[in-house]
């Protein structure tokens, strides 16, 4: 069972998480294992399970960045450790910040701009794949798109890594 079967919603890149919380006290609730102690062993192995997943589930429904990995390893997309390579345009804009980065660290200016150069760097990395996103369907999507949005997934990672340096 995965994720999105265990909180009873279609396989998605982006998850409404106005709901979440309340779905997901409701199925702890159901399947606690403290419930199940006079159950049969598969039983109480079953909910252990659930629960587990569920906390797993709950968890990565909480990041954008999560869902869309954990979607494109449920589609065979992307592996754990992968060493995906990116194009070489985008590493020589962020070998540019990067060398930036070393002269910012006193230079509050200096830390704005580059600040700003890796905003616009995500929105720029994003909008090619924002209608894929927003509006994946299951069965219609193809894996294209879903290559798009793997390669969007490293870029902002990437960019992720930077970003903490800068703080």
């Amino acid at each position: 069972m995965n994720y999105f079967e265990i909180f009873g919603l279609p396989i998605q890149l982006k998850v409404d998480k106005t709901d979440l919380p309340r779905k997901f006290f409701e199925l702890s609730r159901k399947f606690h294992p403290d419930f199940y102690a006079n159950a049969t062993p598969a039983e109480k192995e079953k909910a252990l399970d659930i629960t587990a997943n569920l906390n797993k589930a709950f968890k990565t429904f909480q990041s954008e960045d999560d869902i869309i990995k954990y979607v494109l390893q449920l589609k065979g997309l992307l592996e754990e450790e992968e060493k995906y390579q990116l194009p070489p345009d985008f590493l020589m804009e962020v070998l540019e910040i990067n060398e930036k980065l070393m002269d910012a660290e006193d230079d509050p200016n200096l830390k704005s701009h580059l600040q700003s150069a890796i905003d616009n760097l995500q929105s720029e990395i994003y909008d090619p794949v924002k209608n894929i996103i927003e509006n994946y369907r299951e069965g219609v999507t193809t894996e294209k798109d879903l290559l798009q949005v793997k390669q969007y997934y490293y870029k902002k990672k990437y960019l992720t890594r930077i970003r903490k340096e800068l703080t």
